[in-house]
Parts: structure tokens; sequence; C-alpha cells
């Protein structure tokens, strides 16, 4: 951790300095003053619906995301392998994590955040089921590296998505709001898993739980999705 901080310093610190511009001159409020706000829909539904389903998405994909990333270690242990290995797979989970948040970041300026969220979806998905199916050391390093590379993009993703849904006028707090959710699940998923161990005594009930959820974060993104390609114009 403290070579990742001195990184952050020399490198990442000062790089956000250098790209950092501020943020364009756009009104609040455009409407004149004692005008009636205009009536206004998001991909025809009341723009608080899609909202909500966004928050809704943000809280379901942080529940299964946070499972691995606080028990893995502990998972490791209870299938023979040593907690050092088990703190290595964690270290490999959240490199491949860092890395491929760039690829996502590519991937969202070529298709939009809100089908980044559904492909991150499907891959956190498919990265909890392999975590239920694989007990030996050399498939859980595989399967840390590929839930890392899974999972890293669905947040930034639906922060996009709500840009591309809202005004910049309203993002002063609705993308603190999504972020709420966002550490609402985080903590949701690492305390509910280890509820679920402490009742069943292993890890297996706690993992489908939280591929459980990620089945319905998938859906509601799905959702949103096909509610998109019925309204945008051909």
């Amino acid at each position: 951790m403290l070579y990742y901080a001195a990184f952050e310093l020399l490198l990442i610190a000062p790089a956000a300095a250098i790209v950092l511009a501020p943020p364009p001159d756009t009104p609040h409020h455009a409407t004149p003053k004692g005008a009636a706000p205009p009536k206004r829909s998001v991909m025809g539904w009341p723009p608080n619906l899609v909202f909500g389903l966004q928050m809704c998405a943000i809280f379901t994909c942080c529940v299964p995301m946070s499972m691995p990333q606080a028990h893995l270690v502990a998972f490791c242990t209870d299938h023979g392998i040593s907690a050092a290995h088990g703190a290595a797979m964690v270290s490999v989970l959240l490199g491949a994590a860092f890395f491929s948040r760039q690829a996502w970041g590519a991937i969202s300026d070529r298709i939009g955040g809100l089908y980044t969220m559904l492909a991150g979806s499907a891959c956190q998905a498919f990265g909890m089921l392999a975590f239920l199916l694989t007990q030996d050391e050399v498939g859980l390093f595989t399967v840390s590296a590929l839930f890392g590379m899974g999972f890293s993009g669905l947040v930034p993703a639906n922060v996009l998505a709500s840009r591309e849904f809202f005004p910049v006028g309203e993002a002063y707090w609705r993308m603190p709001t999504l972020l709420l959710c966002s550490g609402f699940g985080m903590a949701a998923g690492g305390w509910s898993a280890g509820i679920i161990y402490d009742y069943f005594g292993y890890y297996a009930p706690a993992f489908a739980t939280g591929l459980g959820v990620n089945l319905i974060n998938f859906m509601i993104i799905s959702a949103l999705a096909f509610r998109r390609s019925q309204t945008v114009p051909a």
C-alpha cells in the first residue's frame, strides 16, 4: 500500500493537475425566473424513475462486487490455501481491475455508459459463478484476475450513463447520490456475505447470493438498455 501511495503522489497527482481544466460555464437555471420548468422525460419515462433504477443498479452491482474483495482470503483458507496466497489473489484482483479500467473507459467512449454497464454486469456475473465452481489455487488466481477485469468499469460507467441521461446542472446531486448508493452496496455485500457464512459455515451460499443479486442488476440494466434501444431513432 505504501508503494501504491508513492505511485499516486509521484505520477497520478501531477498527471491530474496537467489534464484537469475548469468546468464549462453552464447555467444551472436556464428557465426564466418564475417560469415553470419545462416538462421532460428520459427515454419516455419520468427522469426520477430512470434515476431510481440507476440507484438500484449501482447498489446491486456493488453488493457482489465487494464479496470477493472482502472475503477472498477467508475463502482461500477454507479451501486449504494459505492466507498469504489469498492476499496475493486480492492483489491480483485489484491490479487487474486497475489496468482493465482503462480498457472499460475506451469501451465507454464507443458504446456509451449504459451498454458498458450491461457488459460489465455480465462479466461480473460470470466471475461470481466461476468463484462458486473453482476451488484449486491456480484456478482461483485466474478467476481473481478475470473478476477484477470484469467489475472495474461498472461504477464509472454508471456515472457516465447518468451524465448521458441528465443535464449537467443536476450532476451536483445526482452523482453523489449514485456514489452513496455504491458505498451502501459495497458495505452491504461484505457484511451480508459474513452473516451468511456465519449461518452456513461455508462460502458457497454467500457467493450464490451475490450471483443472484448480480442477476437482478443485469435485469435492471437490461430494462434500461432495452428502453433506450426502443426510443433512440434509427
